[in-house]
């Protein structure tokens, strides 16, 4: 049925019946967007994020699932899902989804990486030393920062990164945004409590500052 309705939208699609050949798929076709059902036979769909977030692929991922728990759309969202739909979802809504992350993707102004003090990210390939150590960035502290990157110097808000690296308007809280933001500075900043590159600008967002 999906296979179907984006095709017909002119959409070219590429199937897999588990979430095991989900991820060869991805790994063998390189497509514009993924759509993965949660509940799939060998590896559910959130260990199949996992392990294609993983890999260094990031293009759009959206989700889909029976399960509406606020606890699951928080896990595949940190997992580096884009965006979540809960089962049962109007075709026409998907869609729409699809559209807007293509859309986004194709205008965006990602960087591939970025080197500051001892610091060096590679988004691409998810990796990021500091003094040639590896440092342990989540899917979604690697999103962050690249999008602060991207914006270097210009003040971004809450809302926006809400909406922009998250990918998801009704997540229930900007203070999300501020925890992701103290856990990324203790890993990336020589004083957390004083950094240097990830500012605040108080009642607006953050700013990046190389």
């Amino acid at each position: 049925s999906l296979r179907l309705n984006l095709e017909l939208e002119n959409y070219r699609v590429v199937t897999a019946g588990d979430g095991e050949a989900g991820v060869e798929v991805v790994a063998k076709e390189q497509p514009d967007l993924i759509i993965l059902d949660v509940m799939m036979p060998k590896k559910d769909g959130l260990e199949a994020c996992r392990e294609i977030r993983n890999s260094g692929v990031s293009v759009p991922l959206i989700l889909l699932t029976a399960r509406s728990a606020e606890v699951d759309k928080v896990l595949g969202l940190d997992l580096g899902a884009d965006d979540y739909l809960a089962k049962p979802f109007g075709m026409r809504e998907l869609i729409a989804r699809v559209r807007a992350l293509l859309r986004r993707t194709q205008t965006s102004n990602e960087v591939d990486e970025v080197r500051f003090d001892d610091i060096v990210v590679d988004f691409k390939a998810y990796k990021a030393e500091r003094n040639r150590e590896p440092v342990e960035l989540s899917a979604r502290e690697y999103r962050l920062l690249r999008y602060l990157v991207a914006k270097k110097g210009a003040v971004v808000t809450r809302d926006e990164l809400l909406d922009e690296v998250w990918g998801y308007n009704s997540y229930p809280s900007t203070r999300t945004v501020d925890n992701h933001i103290a856990r990324l500075r203790q890993k990336i900043e020589d004083n957390s409590d004083n950094p240097r590159h990830i500012l605040t600008v108080h009642g607006v967002g953050y700013k990046f500052v190389a």
